[in-house]
């Protein structure tokens, strides 16, 4: 699953791939949580084992990605 999360007073957002277990009811609860505590951090563990944290009142907006969406390969 992947998820992007853009970031206030910068163009860039962070883009990350969720391992597989991942629900997207599951992180839009931890979503939630890190902006329910201004002092909070939305901690994230991609598919790789890295772990990104994002202070939750630097955090513009979350766009979640379908669980099983698959990139197209070619020319479609």
């Amino acid at each position: 699953m992947e998820i992007r999360i853009g970031v206030t007073y910068t163009a860039k957002e962070i883009s990350l791939e969720l391992a597989d277990g991942a629900s997207s009811a599951s992180l839009k609860d931890a979503v939630d949580a890190a902006l329910a505590n201004e002092s909070g951090v939305l901690w994230l563990e991609d598919k790789k084992g890295r772990q990104i944290g994002v202070p939750s009142d630097k955090i513009a907006y979350v766009e979640i990605g379908s669980e099983d969406a698959s990139r197209p390969i070619g020319f479609g």
